[in-house]
């Protein structure tokens, strides 16, 4: 008796209507199994009974008579399910990202800040390590550095984490970022001003 849940297979007898003979020449045995005729063919099916299907599929070469060419186009061809592909950003999307289209229905993109975009104008070689921590573009205003440098020390203070020292020391280098960048905005404001006096 078979188990529950598994069907057993009774391959038709040879007066009965179902009944296919398998194609191998001279096998009177039934054609219960199917495989395909040719790479090019693969939906037109030889039927085989098990010894010989077995035999088939042992011997089946899918690249048999390609050229190495033709096996790595065919196989360059497989990785796109044998259809055709772009690149990336050719197709599709032509214009500006509507924000309309993003579903925001928890708001947790509403409140964020958009981030700082960084000028055409590049900034000092020494400066731009200290402009990447505060995440700041250049040319760079006293107002904006002040109000970045405050928007990050509250978010990194160690009390706020709990005497974090990761976040300690990301402060100290957001504090010598800020450091550094008023100096220089200092200098560069004297500069203009004996310029603008001579």
């Amino acid at each position: 008796m078979a188990r529950r849940g598994t069907t057993t297979h009774t391959p038709p007898s040879p007066g009965s209507t179902g009944f296919r003979r398998c194609d191998f020449p001279g096998c009177e045995a039934a054609g219960e199994f199917r495989a395909p005729r040719d790479r090019s063919r693969l939906r037109d099916y030889y039927h085989f009974c098990l010894e010989h299907v077995r035999a088939y599929n042992q011997a089946w070469d899918f690249y048999k008579g390609m050229s190495p060419d033709e096996i790595e186009t065919h196989l360059k061809d497989d990785t796109g399910w044998q259809r055709p592909t772009w690149p990336l950003g050719r197709l599709g999307m032509q214009g500006k990202f509507d924000p309309a289209a993003l579903k925001d229905p928890l708001g947790l993109f509403a409140d964020a800040k958009p981030t700082p975009r960084k000028s055409a104008t590049k900034a000092p070689a020494e400066l731009r390590a200290a402009l990447d921590v505060l995440g700041l573009g250049w040319p760079l205003e006293e107002d904006a550095l002040r109000d970045r440098w405050k928007e990050l020390a509250k978010r990194y203070h160690p009390d706020t984490h709990g005497g974090d020292k990761s976040a300690e020391e990301r402060l100290k280098d957001v504090n010598r970022a800020y450091s550094l960048l008023r100096k220089r905005l200092a200098t560069m404001a004297q500069q203009q001003d004996t310029s603008v006096a001579a």
